[in-house]
């Protein structure tokens, strides 16, 4: 049978069922991005009080990726309706979600975060760069002029203005949509600002290869990914208080108590410095719907509406509170048109 007939059979067989399927009450079903998790939780157990008629919706975190390769198997009762991810669906993933029967996708931009790096609140301050970043953790490195595997022990021998502290630091694995982030904004932007990225072309990389070469992670034990949320890394610090970790900022900022946070290009990572943009380590937020189950999964429609209101994503409300950026009412409001002009995304 061919994707398309597969798609069509699928669908039929949805529709067949859509009326079990609504008379099932069961829940909204979420899953994906930790950074999203604490909000999507928070508008879900508003929305259990607010409309009492339908089961509280079930969010589960497993990252941005974890979260589309759920979404992306198919419709039905069976499979979750809303991935929440900490960037865009990639191209891949739209395939996938095509592959398994999801045509038509809504995606849905409801805020800011910003990314950042935070030790033991007990220990030394950290004022990073993109570059500092890279010769810390970057697997090569140019010394002298020539690329070399990064042997840098100690912050202050990737520069000298940080503190003499082993580098051990905890970074978001690749399927955190953090990961990516992390690689773009500061891995990739330390190996142009240090002229690495020159290096690797000079030593006989083509363009991709260097590229490439700049999102390598060391993987002599300095660096090590953590596949769970941000309280793994959390605890991480807290065994090995000298490690440095990659956090939300809402994630840091609900545990200063226990954390310290680095500034990155003199910038304080807050909510008014990821607003203005001057915070350069920052990201929108998005889930994304299963337009297929709007109108057949009781309360999602209500659920994504409720989680659009200004008394959820505006300036006042509870995601705010908590460590939200909201994003400016313009957005806000396109994003609630988008949503109900049942807008989908394209590929």
């Amino acid at each position: 049978m061919n994707k398309t007939l597969a798609g069509l059979a699928l669908g039929a067989a949805f529709a067949l069922s859509s009326q079990a399927f609504a008379q099932s009450a069961q829940p909204v079903q979420a899953a994906g991005s930790s950074t999203v998790l604490p909000y999507a939780q928070i508008v879900a157990e508003n929305f259990g009080e607010v409309y009492p008629d339908f089961p509280t919706p079930v969010v589960e975190s497993g990252g941005t990726s974890g979260g589309f390769r759920q979404f992306c198997q198919g419709v039905g009762p069976e499979t979750v309706d809303i991935a929440n991810a900490s960037r865009p669906i990639s191209a891949s993933e739209k395939k996938a979600c095509q592959d398994g029967g999801v045509n038509e996708i809504q995606e849905v931009r409801f805020g800011y975060d910003g990314i950042v790096f935070a030790s033991s609140a007990q220990g030394a301050d950290f004022a990073l760069t993109p570059t500092a970043v890279f010769n810390a953790l970057a697997a090569k490195i140019v010394k002298d002029g020539q690329v070399v595997d990064n042997t840098n022990a100690a912050w202050n021998e990737a520069d000298a203005s940080l503190p003499a502290q082993p580098i051990a630091a905890y970074i978001p694995a690749e399927n955190h949509g953090t990961r990516e982030v992390f690689e773009e904004k500061l891995l990739v932007a330390g190996c142009e600002a240090s002229g690495a990225l020159e290096a690797y072309k000079a030593s006989g990389m083509d363009e991709k290869a260097a590229k490439e070469q700049c999102h390598q992670v060391r993987n002599d034990g300095k660096a090590t990914d953590i596949s769970g949320d941000y309280t793994e890394t959390l605890a991480r610090i807290a065994a090995n208080p000298q490690g440095v970790g990659v956090f939300g900022l809402a994630f840091y900022e609900q545990n200063q108590d226990k954390l310290k946070v680095a500034t990155v290009g003199g910038v304080t990572p807050s909510v008014e410095s990821v607003a203005s943009g001057e915070y350069p380590v920052s990201r929108p937020l998005f889930f994304y719907v299963k337009k297929a189950h709007i109108g057949v999964v009781p309360g999602l429609s209500e659920f994504v509406e409720f989680f659009l209101s200004e008394q959820m994503v505006g300036p006042d409300g509870p995601l705010a509170q908590y460590g939200l950026v909201p994003a400016p009412e313009a957005q806000r409001e396109e994003a609630r048109q988008k949503f109900t002009a049942g807008t989908t995304v394209e590929g």
